[in-house]
C-alpha cells in the first residue's frame, strides 16, 4: 500500500515507517500537525497532555522541540530549495513531506471512543490527511508509532474510518524492552529531549543517546516500572538518524536546557533545539535494495504543502446507503423462524429462513432479510444493535463474502454501537442442502452497556486487525467472547501457507494475544473451544489439528507455570465443527470463550461427576455408565455451567435399546435416521442437559445459547429435528414444574456437515452446545 506517515520526530514514527517498508508498503508522504504559530511556547498536542496528565504533570513546552526537530528532519528529508524551502538531500527520495499548518485546542475527554468533537486536534488531523488524500489520491494508509496507548490508536483509527484509510501500527502492543533492542540494533540514533520521570535527571540524561541509557532505563524498569519506551511520558526522543536517512544526518550544534518542577522528586527538563545542520553520509545506507524500491522515483520533485486549519473538508467515507433495507422482498412470516433463551439479563435471538426467497439474488438479500427481523425483536424488546455482545454470522456461500460484508455494515455501525461493536464469527454452512435461506444469524444480547470490547483496527505485528464494526473480543460479566480467529499473519493479514497445523497455531497464538489484554490466556482460562474445521481439509491433517491443539495448550499451561502464575486452571471443553468453508479460505478457524474472574477466588472444575442430585425421570430413562461418555462440561461452581453433549451412531442404537427394549436392525444411523429414532434422541437430549444443569444448581431460564447441530446427509429434515426437540421441551415442562420455557423454542438448529468432541470423529449424529450463566 501507499503509506503516509504521521511523525513526530521521535524514534517510534522513525521506526514504524521502518517497520512498514519492511512488509512491503511504499512511504509516500509525510505528515506532521504543527502550531500556526510557531513562536508559542506551550505546544503540547492533546494526546501528549493526557498522557501527562494521568502521571500527574502538568503541561510543558517539550512540544516545541518536537515540532522544531520535525522541521530538522524536513531538510534531512529533502534538498533545500529557494522557492520551496526543503527538498530530497538526507532521504535522498521524492517523499511529498505534508506540513499541517493549524491551531491545536487543548481539551480533556474522559472516554477513550473518540466522537466526532469541533476544534479537537483529531479534526485538525482529519484536514490535515484529508488534504493529503486529495493530493495523493493513491494513498491507501496511515503510519503511526503508537506502541500502547489506546487514546492515541482510537483517535487515528476513528479520522483513517472516516476517510476510508487503512491504519498501519506496526508497533502496537509490542514488548517495550524488545521493541528498544530493535530500535539500538536497527541504527535508529535518537537522543532525548526530554525527561519526567522518577530517575531521569536532566543534567544527566537529556541529550543522551537511547543506547547509552537503555541499561539504566531497564534498572528503572525493575526499581520503579517506568516504559522504557517512555509511552508514559517518561521521555520524549529526537531521531537524529536512522537508515531512512540516506544523504545526511542531523547534528545538533546548539540547545537550551529548560526546567520545570526542579528539586522535585521528578523533575521536568526540556530541550530547545537552538542551532543545527546537515552532515553528509560518505555511504549511502538503506535497509536493503528491495527496500529501496519502496521509495518514489528520484527523478520526481518532492514538495511541501502548508494545510491552512481551515482547508475545505471534502466529504468524509461513507458507507452504502441503507434506503434499500425498507426495499426488501417480502416474506411471509410462517418463513421466517425466530427462537429465543428466556433469560432476562442476557440472552440470544436467532434468526433464519426456512428456504430462500426465489426472488432473492443472494446471501447478501436474504442477510438483509434476517438482519431487519432481527432489528425488530431488538427494537421490541427495548433494544438495540449496541446491546449486542456477540454475532454468529451463517452464510450460504462465501464467494458472497463482500457482498454479504457490504449489507451487514449497512445494519450495524459504530454510531449505533457507542459502547462499543459486536465481536463476530463469520462460517459457511450447507443451509440450501437443509432448505434454508442463504444467511442466518444468532445474537446475543445484554441489557446493559457494562461490556468492555476491544476493538483494534489498526494493522499491526500484534494481532489480526478488526476493519468494520466488529471487535476482537467482547468482556462482559466475567465472560470473554472472542471472535472467531483465523491463521492470519497479523503484520500481513495472510493466512499462513505451511498447512492446516500451521493455521491453527497462528490461530492460537492470535488468540493469545487478544486474551492478553484482558489480562488472561487462553491455556488457563479457556472453557469453551469451538474449532471449525474446513471441509476441505483432507482427515490427516485433520488430525494434526487436534495435535497441534492439545501440544499448544500444554506448552502455554506450562509457560504460565513458569512465569509464576498463581491462576486457577481452567481445562475447557472442545466442539469441533466440520463446515463447508471458512472465510480467506481458511482451513480452520478457532472461536475460544473465556472466564476472566473478577474474584480468583473462584472454583471452577472441567468435569463434574454424577451427583445425588435428583433430576425429573422424564421418559423412562436410567443413568447407565455409558451416558458419561456423551457429555462435556466446565462449571464455574455458581456462575457458568458449559455443555456439549454428543450422540453418536452407537449411542442412538443404544438410546433406541433401551427405550423400546428392541432396536431396528440393519439401520445406518448416520446416514437414516427415522422420525421414531430421531424422536427418542431428541428426548435423551434433553434428559442429559437437564441433568447436567440442574445438578449443578442451574436452570433453563439460566440458558444463554442453545445449539443443537446436525448433519445434512443424516437423512433428517431440519424443520422435522426443530419440532422434535421443541416437543421434547415441551413435554419436560408437563413433566417438571422447575422448568419454564416460553412459546418460542430456546434452541437453534445449525446444520453441519458433521461435528464431535474431537477432530477424529465429526460424525455425531446431534450434538447440543449449552451455556448457561448465574449472575
Amino acid at each position: 500500500m501507499k503509506v503516509v506517515a504521521l511523525v513526530s520526530g521521535g524514534k517510534d514514527s522513525c521506526y514504524a515507517m521502518m517497520k512498514c517498508i519492511q512488509y512491503g508498503h511504499e512511504i509516500v508522504a509525510l505528515a506532521n500537525l504543527m502550531p500556526a504559530d510557531d513562536s508559542v511556547d506551550e505546544l503540547d498536542s492533546f494526546i501528549s497532555i493526557v498522557d501527562a496528565f494521568f502521571l500527574g504533570w502538568a503541561p510543558n513546552n517539550w512540544q516545541l522541540c518536537r515540532m522544531h526537530g520535525i522541521a530538522v528532519i524536513q531538510k534531512a528529508n529533502t534538498r533545500i530549495h529557494k522557492a520551496s524551502s526543503f527538498l530530497e538531500d538526507v532521504i535522498g527520495k521524492s517523499n511529498c513531506l505534508i506540513l499541517g499548518n493549524v491551531c491545536v485546542e487543548l481539551g480533556l475527554h474522559q472516554t477513550l471512543n473518540y466522537k466526532t468533537t469541533p476544534g479537537d486536534e483529531v479534526e485538525d488531523m482529519f484536514v490535515l490527511l484529508n488534504e493529503v488524500k486529495r493530493q495523493i489520491p493513491s494513498i491507501t494508509a496511515v503510519s503511526s508509532g503508537a506502541i500502547a496507548s489506546d487514546y492515541q490508536r482510537l483517535r487515528v483509527e476513528s479520522v483513517c474510518s472516516r476517510l476510508g484509510l487503512v491504519s498501519l501500527a506496526y508497533l502496537w502492543k509490542q514488548d517495550q524492552s524488545f521493541l528498544l533492542h530493535e530500535m539500538i540494533t536497527n541504527r535508529i540514533l535518537a537522543i532525548t529531549v526530554k525527561v519526567a520521570a522518577i530517575g531521569l535527571v536532566p543534567s544527566k540524561h537529556l541529550g543522551k543517546g537511547i543506547a547509552l541509557l537503555n541499561t539504566h532505563l531497564h534498572k528503572l524498569k525493575e526499581l520503579y516500572g517506568i516504559n522504557v519506551c517512555g509511552e508514559g511520558g517518561e521521555y520524549e526522543t529526537l531521531t537524529l538518524d536512522c537508515p531512512l536517512f540516506g544523504n545526511a544526518r542531523i547534528v545538533l550544534d546548539e540547545f537550551q536546557t529548560v526546567l520545570h518542577s526542579p528539586g522535585s522528586i521528578a523533575s521536568v527538563g526540556v530541550i530547545h533545539p537552538l542551532a543545527f545542520h546537515l552532515e553528509n553520509k560518505e555511504t549511502v545506507i538503506s535497509l536493503s535494495n528491495n527496500d529501496k524500491a519502496n521509495y518514489s522515483s528520484p527523478e520526481k520533485k518532492g514538495f511541501v504543502f502548508e494545510v491552512q486549519g481551515d482547508c475545505p473538508q471534502r466529504s468524509e467515507a461513507t458507507c452504502p446507503s441503507i434506503a434499500e433495507k425498507n426495499n426488501l422482498v417480502e416474506v411471509r412470516d410462517d418463513r421466517i423462524y425466530i427462537s429465543r433463551t428466556k433469560k432476562d439479563s442476557i440472552f440470544s435471538i436467532c434468526c433464519w429462513l426456512q428456504d430462500s426467497c426465489k426472488d432473492s439474488a443472494g446471501s447478501h438479500e436474504d442477510l438483509a432479510i434476517v438482519l431487519k427481523h432481527i432489528e425488530s425483536q431488538l427494537t421490541g424488546y427495548g433494544f438495540g444493535w449496541g446491546h449486542v455482545l456477540y454475532i454468529h454470522l451463517y452464510i450460504a456461500d462465501m464467494n458472497e463474502f463482500a457482498m454479504v460484508n457490504e449489507t451487514y455494515v449497512r445494519f450495524i455501525t459504530q454510531e449505533k454501537c457507542p459502547f462499543g461493536v459486536p465481536s463476530r464469527s463469520t462460517i459457511e454452512l450447507p443451509m440450501l442442502q437443509a432448505s434454508l435461506g442463504r444467511a442466518y444469524i444468532e445474537v446475543l444480547v445484554a441489557n446493559d452497556n457494562s461490556k468492555n470490547v476491544l476493538h483494534v483496527q489498526s494493522i499491526s505485528s500484534w494481532a489480526p486487525s478488526c476493519i468494520g464494526p466488529y471487535s476482537q473480543a467482547t468482556l462482559h460479566k466475567e465472560i470473554l467472547h472472542m471472535a472467531g480467529q483465523l491463521g492470519l499473519d497479523p503484520a500481513t493479514m495472510t493466512l499462513c501457507n505451511e498447512g492446516p497445523s500451521a493455521e491453527l497455531e497462528q490461530a492460537l497464538e492470535n488468540s493469545e494475544a487478544v486474551a492478553n489484554v484482558f489480562n488472561c490466556s487462553i491455556s488457563t482460562s479457556a472453557i469453551v473451544f469451538t474449532i471449525y474445521c474446513s471441509a476441505n481439509t483432507p482427515l490427516p491433517e485433520r488430525l494434526e489439528i487436534q495435535e497441534k491443539q492439545d501440544s499448544f495448550l500444554k506448552q502455554m499451561r506450562l509457560l504460565q507455570l513458569l512465569k509464576g502464575s498463581n491462576c486457577k486452571i481452567v481445562y475447557p471443553i472442545f466442539l469441533y465443527v466440520l463446515v463447508p468453508d471458512l472465510p480467506k479460505r481458511a482451513s480452520v478457524e478457532v472461536k475460544p470463550i473465556l472466564f476472566v474472574p473478577e474474584d480468583t477466588e473462584t472454583a471452577v472444575t472441567s468435569v463434574q461427576n454424577p451427583t445425588s442430585f435428583t433430576v425429573a425421570n422424564c421418559w423412562g430413562f436410567q443413568h447407565a455408565q455409558w451416558h458419561d461418555s456423551c457429555i462435556q462440561k466446565c462449571v464455574v461452581s455458581g456462575k457458568i455451567c458449559a455443555v456439549i453433549l454428543s450422540i453418536t451412531e452407537d449411542h442412538v442404537a443404544k438410546i433406541c435399546s433401551e427405550s423400546l427394549g428392541v432396536i431396528e436392525k440393519d439401520v445406518d444411523y448416520h446416514n437414516s435416521v427415522s422420525k421414531g429414532n430421531m424422536e427418542r434422541v431428541s428426548r435423551f437430549c434433553v434428559y442429559l442437559l437437564d441433568k447436567g444443569i440442574m445438578e449443578n444448581g442451574f436452570s433453563w431460564e439460566d440458558t444463554m445459547n442453545l445449539r443443537i447441530y446436525f448433519p445434512t446427509d443424516s437423512g433428517i429434515q431440519l424443520e422435522t429435528l426443530s419440532l422434535l426437540f421443541k416437543n421434547a421441551m415441551n413435554e419436560l415442562v408437563e413433566m417438571d414444574q422447575r422448568v419454564q420455557i416460553g412459546k418460542e423454542p430456546i434452541f437453534n438448529i445449525v446444520p453441519v456437515f458433521g461435528s464431535g468432541s474431537s477432530a477424529a470423529t465429526m460424525n455425531n449424529i446431534i450434538t447440543c452446545e449449552l451455556f448457561a450463566r448465574k449472575f
